[in-house]
């Protein structure tokens, strides 16, 4: 059995990714509404109770915003940390709640999670990795800055969804308000093209098999911009670099 991924869109309008293994199916965030998602969902060729559970990085609407409904809906499990539950409604039923250490991998079945803490403008922040014993996949979509800890993770992975939330020049340049400029650029907001690129440039990734890029920000970055830095610190075409969209995310792929 393979590891396998896709996603259902990426970008602060709304955030989605499937990983299965077998008959395990773990969706990472849900920023969507109830019936978006059965149908991004749908697009994959999965029903929503084919879903083993629910992970979640953090608070933030574009990310939690789509989660409690739909798990209420469809009485799947989710696994948080302490701060990001904070955000969920007072009546989100108590048994579907898992509480996840940021520091602690857990079983899903057949898949293997791992979260690791990052730093964002978040109550208790994590990104995950996903493992089969065989292939790891790495996401990594909400950063503001990389640390050891976080390249320790992302290192010899099979494949990586990485955050580049920008282009510097483009996002100096746009038309956000100052306080939501230097909020983005800070240490706990998120990774632009370039430093994306720099984290590639310092990870091992020798046994990469699929890099893409993800959170793209509609105003402040283009495509090709984003592929452009990451193929260039890879020395690799950039052909094969991928890009999860916000209206379609990326379509399955295997490790």
């Amino acid at each position: 059995m393979a590891l396998r991924f896709a996603s259902l869109g990426s970008g602060s309008s709304g955030n989605g990714l499937v990983v299965e293994r077998g008959r395990t199916r773990v969706l990472m965030d849900c920023g969507f509404a109830l019936s978006e998602t059965a149908t991004r969902l749908g697009r994959l060729g999965i029903a929503p109770r084919d879903l083993s559970a629910i992970v979640v990085t953090h608070e933030h609407t574009d990310h939690l915003g789509g989660v409690a409904r739909f798990a209420k809906r469809h009485a799947i499990p989710v696994h948080l940390t302490r701060g990001t539950a904070l955000s969920l409604p007072l009546d989100f039923p108590a048994s579907l709640v898992r509480f996840i250490d940021p520091h602690a991998p857990f079983a899903v079945d057949d898949l293997l999670v791992e979260p690791f803490p990052v730093p964002h403008d978040a109550r208790e922040p994590v990104q995950f990795v996903f493992g089969d014993g065989a292939a790891r996949l790495a996401v990594v979509t909400d950063l503001g800055m990389s640390t050891p800890h976080v390249e320790e993770k992302l290192t010899r992975c099979d494949a990586l969804v990485l955050e580049c939330n920008d282009e510097a020049a483009l996002h100096s340049g746009g038309s956000y308000p100052k306080a939501l400029k230097e909020r983005i650029a800070g240490r706990f907001g998120h990774l632009d093209n370039d430093a994306a690129a720099a984290i590639l440039a310092r990870i091992d990734c020798t046994r990469l098999r699929h890099l893409l890029a993800a959170h793209l920000s509609k105003e402040n970055n283009r495509p090709e911009l984003a592929v452009g830095a990451l193929a260039g610190a890879l020395g690799c075409e950039p052909g094969w670099v991928g890009v999860a969209t916000q209206a379609d995310g990326f379509a399955w792929r295997e490790v």
